[in-house]
C-alpha cells in the first residue's frame, strides 16, 4: 500500500489545527491508512507548538517541528520534506484556504504517470489587496526571473518521493519551493480545485513580504537585472553620443553657444542616480553569493514529536 506524507508549515494557527486535522483524517483514510502528517511550527509566538504536541501525543501518525526561531515559510517546507517517508508528498497550507478533501483529487490525477500534480485555484477566496498583490508579485516575478509561473497555482500539490527526493540535494539559502519543483522539469500537470475560506486570522504576507520574497528569488533564479542594467547603460550612453554630436552640429555649423548648465546639473544627477542603483545590484547578488559561501544550515531545529531520523542530505 503506497503511503502520504502532508508536510503543513505552520504559523500563528492555534485557532484551526484542530479541524484542519480532523478534516485530514477524514480525507486521507479515504485514500490510504498508511500516511503522516508533519506540522512544521515556524515560531508564530501562540500556541501551535502545544497543540501540535497533543495531537502528536494523541495520533503517533502526527509528527511535529519546531524551529528555533521564525525561519519562514518555504523553509518549513524544506524541513517536512527533509523529515517526511511517504511514496507520496501533499504540501498544503494551515489556514484551510488549501481544503484537505481535495487530497484525493490530487492523488488519484498523480497515479495517471505525473510525479507533481498542481491545484489550480478557482474563485479565490482572498481579499482585493491581497489579490492585486499577487497579481503584481507574479508579474514582476515573471519579467525579471524568466519563468512563467501560474500566480493562481500556490504551494498546494502533491509531488512524488522521486521529486523530494531530488529536491532535498538543493541547499541554496534562497528558497521559493514552487520555483524548485519547476525547476526540476519532472512530468507536471494541475487540476482545478476549489479555494476555501480562511478561518481565523489574516494573510502575513503583506506586499512588503511578497517584494522581498519577489527580489530574493529573482536573484536565485535570474540573472537578468544584471542584463537590464547593461542594456540601460548602453541606451544612456547612446541617447549621450546622439546629443553631443547634435550640440556639436550646431556650434560647429550654426555658431550656437552651448548652454544649459540647468540640465547639465539634472543630467549628472541622473546619471548618478543610475550609476548607484546599478551598482546596488551587483551589490545584493555579490551579498547574497557571501551567504552562500557561509553553508549555514537552512535552518534549526528547537524541537520535534514522533520524529527520528531526518533523511541524509
Amino acid at each position: 500500500m503506497q503511503s502520504i506524507s502532508v508536510v503543513i508549515p505552520v504559523y500563528k494557527a492555534e485557532g484551526c489545527l484542530h479541524k484542519l486535522y480532523n478534516r485530514l483524517i477524514n480525507s486521507l483514510e479515504t485514500i490510504t491508512g498508511n500516511f503522516e502528517i508533519i506540522l512544521v511550527e515556524d515560531c508564530g509566538g501562540d500556541r501551535s507548538w502545544e497543540i501540535i504536541g497533543e495531537l502528536a501525543e494523541k495520533d503517533q501518525r502526527v509528527k511535529g517541528i519546531q524551529f528555533s526561531r521564525n525561519f519562514g515559510q518555504h523553509y518549513a517546507i524544506t524541513a517536512g520534506i527533509d523529515h517526511c517517508n511517504g511514496d507520496w508528498v501533499v504540501i498544503m497550507d494551515c489556514d484551510l484556504q488549501d481544503l484537505p478533501e481535495e487530497i484525493p483529487h490530487l492523488y488519484a490525477k498523480a497515479l495517471e504517470g505525473y510525479d507533481v500534480v498542481l491545484a489550480k485555484r478557482v474563485n479565490r477566496k482572498d481579499s482585493p489587496v491581497k489579490k492585486f498583490n499577487s497579481w503584481l508579485f507574479y508579474k514582476i516575478f515573471n519579467y525579471l526571473a524568466d519563468l512563467n509561473y501560474d500566480g493562481s497555482i500556490g504551494n498546494f500539490r502533491i509531488i512524488s518521493q522521486k521529486v523530494a527526493k531530488n529536491f532535498r540535494l538543493m541547499r541554496e539559502q534562497l528558497r521559493f519551493f514552487g520555483g524548485l519543483v519547476d525547476w526540476m522539469g519532472f512530468p507536471t500537470t494541475s487540476i482545478e480545485v476549489e479555494h476555501g475560506s480562511r478561518l481565523n486570522g489574516k494573510s502575513t504576507y503583506t506586499f512588503r513580504k511578497l517584494w522581498n520574497l519577489a527580489m530574493d528569488t529573482i536573484i536565485a533564479y535570474s540573472d537578468k537585472p544584471l542584463k537590464i542594467a547593461i542594456n540601460l547603460g548602453f541606451m544612456i550612453s547612446l541617447f549621450a553620443f546622439i546629443y553631443g554630436a547634435y550640440i556639436f552640429f550646431l556650434v560647429l555649423f550654426h555658431g550656437s553657444p552651448v548652454s544649459g548648465w540647468s540640465s547639465l546639473i539634472v543630467s549628472i544627477y541622473f546619471l548618478g542616480g543610475i550609476i548607484i542603483s546599478i551598482l546596488g545590484i551587483i551589490g545584493v547578488y555579490l551579498g547574497k553569493t557571501f551567504d552562500e559561501t557561509k553553508k549555514r544550515p537552512l535552518y534549526l531545529i528547537r524541537g520535534t514529536e514522533n520524529i527520528w531520523q531526518p533523511h541524509k542530505i
